[in-house]
């Protein structure tokens, strides 16, 4: 048997690998290199990028959960204008494809930054974060409503030409609903999850141990959920789907593309697994060549066709 085909393609974006870095752990800086090994990434998705610097939330930020993490950064960034002058000219030419993941409070905010980011060399797609549940205006109140949803990105659709990842919140009745406004209104493909929103308290202070009072639940914690979301969300649209939420090992990631996801990205588990990129890839390639299985596309959605 040859060597597996792990090359996919994600909503116009052709990665060499399905391996993707979820937005958060690595920041928006290059030095992501110094801790990370790149050779099993297809892409990098970056930190959230406003239209102005958002300062994001007082702290603590981040709570230890079991199994998880609580964290209620809040979307701090520099700005449009620092990413573009300082951070996007050390990210290129690092090796996999980078995705820039945009934030705004309004939606002219999104549209202002998807348009400045149109065309600019590195750049190779965006993810519009309609989800975050730890800002105050923006993030997950579009991501929340079909109607808001479907201008949000309409509106983004019509300002790029990029490859366009809808980023969902699993904070909702029925999450299909959300993916279809977004389907229609030009999305390439859907991210999801993003992270559940949750709480601490300190018993000795007895006030909530986050400055945010709530925060994402992200981890291995949160994988049957995501799993399941993946699944519905499989089931509802045509688009392909970049699955997350609580991968730590190539089996996670193999439940995930047969729920249905054509990629997967992995988040929190990099802190305290540098080298999972790695792991999960040659896990990938080594279960392929056992099932003796030539393509990646061919495990897509599998698990639907079996019941």
């Amino acid at each position: 048997m040859t060597e597996p085909d792990l090359h996919v393609n994600l909503g116009g974006l052709r990665l060499d690998t399905p391996i993707l870095a979820a937005s958060g752990p690595i920041g928006n800086s290059h030095q992501y290199r110094e801790r990370f090994s790149t050779h099993a990434l297809g892409a990098i998705i970056v930190k959230g990028v406003s239209l102005e610097p958002w300062p994001g939330n007082p702290p603590p930020r981040l709570a230890e959960t079991a199994s998880g993490m609580l964290n209620a950064i809040g979307l701090q960034n520099p700005g449009l204008k620092q990413f573009i002058e300082q951070d996007l000219p050390q990210l290129k030419g690092a090796g996999p494809r980078i995705i820039v993941n945009i934030v705004g409070r309004t939606v002219e905010e999104y549209a202002q930054v998807a348009a400045g980011l149109n065309g600019k060399e590195g750049v190779d797609g965006l993810e519009i974060n309609i989800s975050c549940p730890n800002v105050k205006a923006g993030g997950i109140a579009f991501g929340t409503d079909p109607d808001q949803t479907y201008q949000v990105v309409n509106t983004v659709r019509r300002q790029t030409n990029l490859p366009l990842l809808v980023k969902l919140t699993p904070n909702v009745t029925d999450i299909t609903i959300i993916a279809r406004a977004a389907e229609a209104a030009g999305a390439n493909a859907l991210s999801l999850i993003n992270t559940l929103s949750g709480m601490l308290i300190n018993i000795e202070t007895r006030r909530p141990l986050l400055g945010n009072t709530t925060g994402g639940l992200s981890g291995r914690a949160i994988l049957p959920v995501a799993l399941k979301m993946v699944w519905q969300t499989a089931e509802a649209v045509k688009i392909p789907l970049l699955g997350m939420g609580g991968i730590s090992s190539a089996r996670d990631a193999l439940q995930f593309i047969m729920a249905g996801a054509r990629a997967l990205a992995v988040g929190t588990a990099l802190f305290h697994n540098p080298e999972l990129p790695d792991e999960i890839y040659q896990g990938l390639a080594d279960y392929m060549t056992e099932h003796e299985i030539a393509s990646l596309e061919s495990l897509e959605g599998i698990a639907h066709l079996r019941r």
